[in-house]
């Protein structure tokens, strides 16, 4: 918090007489500086911007959104309770202190097992695969992780931005390297983007083009930079912010129906961001405000973390910060107990995040004269495409089959209860539509010799169903109903007689259909498929 000490010390390094470069400088400018009393503050505000919005925005998160404005917290708060949003990104200061700036991920997936992380998503996934002897990155990649695609590593990426001022390539390496501990693909480019943009708003103040420069460090190839384009393409075209929620949820939340997903969400952080005019309680309504059922509070953390990178701790209500006393405590996370249980000052939290990110500076070619960081631009330049589709799951399953139609599906998100998602779990792919009209289709193509059957388990959950359709080419070789009848996963025997089709060339379809009159629909399970 600001004080009559801190304000000195501001005063006295040449925090004012450094404005002009510590908020933004012209294209024309090459070099950058920043003072470290300046730095400190910023970070100072990075930590405590992305507490205050998650907290006022706590109800919001996968429920209805906002219809009025929040600037208060739900209840009276006395400290900063400890959450997700903010404890992995602690844990990698930790982490870094005792690794190094050129830490591996693989440290990372230390220091996450030795402070208990991962409660919740693609995190809660990371634990449990860390704990069966999986370490990262693999413990993010599709193949182990079925939450790959949400929001984890984007909500826990601030930090990489408030290591690297004014070096968004650094923040994005970092962003991605790390992110890779709980996510793939679209899931770390949600990091990727994140980090960018709190690295540029240190020295940009048009929040327009923060947005703008972070979506370059991202390969056009990928979802998530789809996403982005298309609210920067709106933006440009002069729709509101209103108009562009709901386009972005249209596209993005039908494609990835999880409420934590990585791409939509991204999207409502890009909005808030571009819409927010730098004002922080401004770009937190718009994302508490953007749409019902999204990952609210993480989305208004990350976009209010961008107004504390570019403005610093002056830019955040003075009498939401006091009620945290400088601060963070907490010792369990959605059960999980954390070790040790956090008690720790946010100002301390902001120096030593400092301490490490003069490091990684100084390291990446920054040079310092008089405690002031002498910065050359880095304009962002896209990382390497990272791409997956859900089809190429059949990768790690089967080869030899081609998986069509398959879909994100809600589960796995904030809210349970939810039907459907396709992923791999060791031997058994686990499979649900994108369009439940149309069904999904496992297919493959081959000449039958000696082989006289097809033979495979499918599996369905308790209290659901689904109905498995067999084509060889055109003639219905099965249709059954998949049904959980008992309290636990269900499993039954298939096999189909392929003798009539000896010596042809055929094409085997295996169809899921879910809308089954009078059943509740759920995940179809396959495994130990052969043909012989």
């Amino acid at each position: 918090m600001f004080n009559s000490n801190r304000l000195l010390i501001l005063l006295t390094s040449g925090f004012f007489s450094l404005a002009s470069h510590g908020q933004s400088q012209p294209d024309t400018v090459k070099n950058m500086k920043l003072s470290m009393a300046m730095y400190e503050d910023r970070v100072h505000a990075i930590w405590v911007s992305q507490m205050v919005a998650a907290i006022m925005g706590f109800e919001f998160e996968h429920q209805t959104a906002s219809a009025q404005w929040v600037d208060h917290f739900p209840k009276p708060i006395t400290s900063a309770p400890i959450d997700d949003d903010w404890y992995y990104e602690m844990v990698a200061i930790r982490a870094f202190e005792k690794y190094g700036v050129n830490m591996t991920v693989q440290q990372l997936g230390q220091q996450w097992k030795e402070n208990a992380c991962g409660s919740w998503g693609s995190s809660e996934q990371t634990r449990l695969l860390i704990d069966q002897g999986i370490l990262p990155p693999e413990t993010g990649h599709p193949k182990y992780n079925k939450l790959w695609f949400t929001i984890g590593p984007q909500f826990s990426s601030d930090v990489y931005g408030a290591l690297a001022p004014g070096l968004p390539n650094v923040a994005a390496k970092m962003a991605r390297e790390y992110g890779h501990i709980n996510g793939y693909a679209e899931g770390v480019d949600g990091a990727v983007f994140v980090a960018g943009m709190i690295s540029l708003a240190f020295f940009e103040k048009d929040p327009k083009t923060i947005v703008r420069k972070a979506a370059t460090l991202i390969d056009p190839q990928s979802p998530y930079r789809k996403c982005i384009d298309l609210v920067i393409q709106l933006a440009d075209q002069g729709k509101p912010a209103k108009e562009i929620f709901d386009a972005v949820e249209d596209r993005w939340h039908i494609e990835y129906p999880a409420t934590n997903n990585a791409v939509s969400n991204g999207g409502i952080v890009a909005v808030s961001v571009w819409f927010g005019e730098g004002d922080f309680l401004k770009t937190v309504n718009l994302a508490y405000g953007a749409a019902d059922f999204t990952d609210a509070d993480c989305n208004a953390a990350n976009a209010a973390s961008v107004i504390g990178a570019m403005k610093g701790f002056n830019a955040i209500p003075d009498y939401l910060v006091k009620s945290f006393g400088d601060r963070i405590i907490g010792s369990e996370l959605g059960g999980v107990v954390l070790t040790p249980p956090v008690d720790e000052s946010i100002s301390g939290l902001a120096q030593r995040t400092v301490s490490i990110g003069q490091k990684i500076l100084l390291e990446n070619g920054v040079k310092m004269f008089d405690s002031t960081l002498n910065i050359s631009r880095q304009e962002p330049v896209a990382m390497p495409a990272e791409l997956f589709t859900l089809a190429d799951l059949t990768r790690y399953w089967n080869p030899d089959w081609t998986l069509e139609r398959a879909g994100f599906g809600g589960a796995g998100g904030g809210m349970g209860g939810i039907r459907g998602n396709t992923y791999l779990k060791g031997e058994v792919l686990a499979t649900y539509p994108r369009d439940e009209i149309r069904g999904l289709c496992l297919s493959r193509t081959l000449k039958i010799g000696r082989q006289k059957e097809l033979s495979f388990e499918a599996g369905v959950d308790p209290k659901r169903a689904w109905e498995l359709v067999i084509y060889v080419n055109n003639e219905k070789m099965k249709d059954k109903i998949i049904q959980g009848i008992s309290s636990t996963q269900h499993w039954e025997i298939i096999k189909v007689d392929l003798t009539a089709f000896q010596g042809k060339t055929v094409k085997i379809r295996l169809y899921q259909k879910v809308l089954v009159g009078g059943k509740e629909a759920g995940n179809a399970y396959w495994k130990n498929i052969r043909i012989r």
